[in-house]
C-alpha cells in the first residue's frame, strides 16, 4: 500500500457531501488537498480550515470544471500552491430528477457536461504530469445509476455510465505507466442531493438505510493507496446492485 504522505490530491466538488468527506479522508492519511468548488466559497473554506487543523497543506480554489479554460487555470493554481497533482478525484456532479417525457436537450447536455466532460477535461489536464512522474491515481465518482438506471433519469444514468467507460479507457492505456484509474459507484448516500429527491427512500436499499459519505471516502482512500487495482468499479451501495 502506497504512503500518501505529502502527495497532492485534487478533489473536484469538495465543498460539501461526498467530495468534502473524500478531501478530509485523504488529508487524514497524509495527503495535501486542493478543494475545488464552483460557488460555495464559505463551505469550501470551512473544509480547508479542517484540513489545516490536521496539519496538511490545503488550498480552496473556485473553478467550473466543465470549462476547459477554467480547468487549465485550476490545475496551474494547484500546482503552484501544492506541487504536481498525484491523486485526482473527479467527484463534481449534478442530479436533476426528471421523467423521460420531460427530459429535454438542455438538461441532457448540461448533465453530460458537468458530470462527464468535466472529468475528461481535468484528467487530460493532469495526465502529462502523472506520466512524467510514472505515478498517479485517477478515481472517478460514478453511481449505481450507471448499472441499474437509478431514480434520477436517463441523462444522469448515461453520464455516470460514461464515466465507467472512460475510466476503462484510461486504465488500459496507462497500466504500464504506474497510473491507475478506477471508479467508485455509490447509491443513495445521505447527502443534500439525495435528500432533495423524493424518490430516494432507504427501504429500497437491502441494508435498509442510506449510506454515509465516510463510507464512500473509505473506498477512495483504498484506491488511492493501492497500486494493483485498476479499471475496476467499487460499488458502495448497501446491496442495491450486486456485481
Amino acid at each position: 500500500m502506497d504512503n500518501l504522505t505529502g502527495k497532492c490530491a485534487l478533489v473536484t466538488g469538495a465543498s460539501r457531501g461526498i467530495g468534502r468527506a473524500i478531501a478530509l479522508a485523504l488529508a487524514a492519511v497524509g495527503a495535501d488537498i486542493a478543494v475545488n468548488y464552483r460557488e460555495r466559497r464559505a463551505e469550501a473554506e470551512a473544509v480547508a480550515a479542517e484540513i489545516r487543523k490536521r496539519g496538511r497543506h490545503v488550498v480552496a480554489l473556485a473553478a467550473d470544471v466543465a470549462s476547459e479554460e477554467e480547468v487549465k487555470r485550476l490545475v496551474e493554481a494547484v500546482t503552484s500552491a501544492l506541487g504536481p497533482i498525484e491523486i485526482l478525484v473527479n467527484n463534481v456532479g449534478v442530479s436533476w430528477p426528471v421523467t423521460f417525457d420531460t427530459l429535454d436537450t438542455k438538461v441532457w447536455n448540461d448533465t453530460l457536461a458537468i458530470n462527464l466532460t468535466s472529468a475528461f477535461l481535468v484528467t487530460q489536464a493532469i495526465l502529462p504530469g502523472m506520466r512524467a512522474r510514472h505515478w498517479g491515481r485517477i478515481i472517478n465518482i460514478s453511481s449505481t445509476a450507471a448499472q441499474v438506471g437509478g431514480i434520477v433519469g436517463p441523462h444522469y444514468a448515461a453520464s455516470k455510465a460514461g464515466m465507467i467507460g472512460m475510466t476503462h479507457g484510461y486504465a488500459s492505456m496507462l497500466a504500464g505507466e504506474g497510473i491507475t484509474a478506477n471508479v467508485v459507484a455509490p447509491a443513495m448516500i445521505d447527502t443534500e442531493m439525495i435528500r432533495s429527491n423524493d424518490r430516494a427512500r432507504p427501504e429500497k436499499i437491502p441494508l435498509g438505510r442510506f449510506g454515509r459519505v465516510e463510507e464512500v471516502a473509505d473506498a477512495v482512500v483504498m484506491l488511492a493507496r493501492n497500486g494493483y487495482i485498476t479499471g475496476q468499479t467499487i460499488n458502495v451501495n448497501g446491496g442495491f446492485y450486486m456485481s
